[in-house]
C-alpha cells in the first residue's frame, strides 16, 4: 500500500498532475465511509448525510 501511494505520488509530481488530489482524497473519504457504515453502529448517523 505504501508503495502505491508512493508510485502515485511520483508520478503526479513528475507530470505536474497536481489537480488529482483532491480528486484521490475525496474517493478515499467516501471509500471509508462506506467501509464504516457497512455493520457498524455509525451507519445511521452516516445515512442521514446523504
Amino acid at each position: 500500500m505504501l508503495e502505491l501511494l508512493s508510485d502515485l505520488w511520483d508520478f503526479m509530481r513528475e507530470r505536474k498532475k497536481f489537480w488529482l488530489a483532491p480528486i484521490i482524497m475525496v474517493l478515499l473519504l467516501l471509500g471509508g465511509l462506506i467501509v464504516l457504515a457497512e455493520g457498524s453502529a455509525v451507519a445511521p448517523f452516516i445515512y442521514t448525510l446523504f
